[in-house]
C-alpha cells in the first residue's frame, strides 16, 4: 500500500489494511481493528487551519480536498509546517489535548542571537502572561534547509538573525511567538516540523500525505507523561485504581452495623446480645454442631 502526496508515492509507514468498513469508511486491520486516517500537511504561510472563511482567505480547503476530516489542534495564520487533520475523534483529541504533552517540534528564525543563558531560560519555563510554561527544549541550529517562504522575510542589515530548535509540551496561543519575545528574541519565521512521531520530511508547501494509524500507534500516558489511558477517568487516575476504591468503599460499608429496628432498640442489653450471639454462632444449611467434649 502506498500513501499519494499529490501525486507522489511514499511507503506508508502505517499498518497494512484488509477491508474498508461500509459505515464509516474506515480501514479496518488485519487483527479487526478500526484504523484511524490521519493526513500529514504542510500548511503554508497565510492560510488559515481551518476549512471554511468570511472573508475570503486561503484556508484547508484550497489544499486538502478529503471529506470528513478536522485539524487536530492549530497552527497560526502567519505560521508554516506541519498540520495533523484526521476523521477519528479520540486520535483528534489525543492530538491537541494539552493533557496528553505530545512534544511538538519547531523550527524558529529569532532577531539576534540567544546567549546560553537566554536559552536556558526557555529551558526552565518562560513566565508569560497565562502563566509559567512548561520546560522545553531550546538549541541553536545551524540554518535549516527549508522552502523559501512567500513573502521572504524582512532583513535587517543592522541586526543578526538565528535560528533555533524548540520543542514544547503544551499549545498556548501563539506560544513560541511569546516565549522568545519574552527572552528579548523576536520570532521573525516559525516553522513546525514534527508532532510526536510525524515529520514533516518529503512535504513541499501545500503537500500532503496520508496514511492509517492503529489504535496502538496513539499517544497515551505511557509514552507521554499526563495523558489519560484508554479506559482512564478523568481525574487522572487509571480505571485499576478506581475500581479498587470502590471495593474499599463496598468493604468500608459492609463493617458497618446496620441501624437497629425499633424493636431491637427497645430490647434490653442482655437481649440484644444474646441475638448478636445466635447470628454469629448460626451453621449452614445442612451442617452439625460438633459434641462438646466432656
Amino acid at each position: 500500500m502506498a500513501v499519494v502526496t499529490k501525486g507522489f508515492a511514499y511507503p506508508s509507514p502505517a499498518r497494512t489494511c484488509t477491508r474498508i468498513d461500509r459505515g464509516n469508511g474506515n480501514p479496518i486491520g488485519r487483527s479487526g481493528a478500526y484504523m484511524a486516517r490521519l493526513i500529514l500537511l504542510n500548511k503554508p504561510f497565510r492560510v488559515l487551519s481551518q476549512f471554511t472563511d468570511s472573508s475570503g482567505r486561503a484556508t484547508l480547503a484550497d489544499h486538502v480536498p478529503v471529506p470528513g476530516v478536522y485539524p487536530a489542534g492549530r497552527l497560526d495564520w502567519d505560521s508554516e509546517g506541519l498540520l495533523l487533520l484526521t476523521d477519528d475523534g479520540p486520535l483528534q483529541a489525543r492530538i491537541s489535548s494539552p493533557r496528553f504533552r505530545l512534544p511538538k517540534t519547531y523550527l524558529v528564525q529569532v532577531e539576534g542571537i540567544p546567549t546560553e543563558a537566554r536559552l536556558q531560560q526557555l529551558r526552565r519555563g518562560v513566565a508569560l502572561k497565562d502563566g509559567l510554561t512548561r520546560p522545553a527544549e531550546a538549541e541553536l541550529i545551524p540554518a535549516p534547509a527549508l522552502w523559501p517562504r512567500h513573502p521572504p522575510v524582512r532583513e535587517r542589515k543592522t541586526v543578526a538573525d538565528c535560528w533555533l530548535k524548540l520543542v514544547i509540551s503544551e499549545g498556548r496561543n501563539r506560544q513560541v511567538r511569546r516565549m522568545t519575545a519574552a527572552i528579548g528574541h523576536p520570532t521573525l519565521r516559525l516553522v513546525r516540523w514534527q508532532i510526536g512521531d510525524w515529520t514533516l520530511a518529503g512535504l513541499a508547501p501545500g503537500e500532503y500525505r496520508e496514511i492509517v494509524v492503529a489504535q496502538e500507534e496513539i499517544p497515551h500516558r505511557e509514552s507521554h507523561p499526563g495523558a489519560r489511558p484508554p479506559g482512564g477517568s478523568r481525574n487522572g487516575r487509571d480505571s485499576r485504581g478506581s475500581r479498587d476504591s470502590q471495593d474499599k468503599a463496598r468493604r468500608g460499608k459492609a463493617t458497618h452495623h446496620a441501624p437497629a429496628t425499633s424493636a431491637q432498640a427497645s430490647a434490653g442489653p442482655g437481649r440484644r446480645a444474646r441475638d448478636a450471639g445466635a447470628k454469629r454462632d448460626a451453621l449452614p444449611p445442612g451442617a452439625r454442631r460438633p459434641k462438646r467434649a466432656r
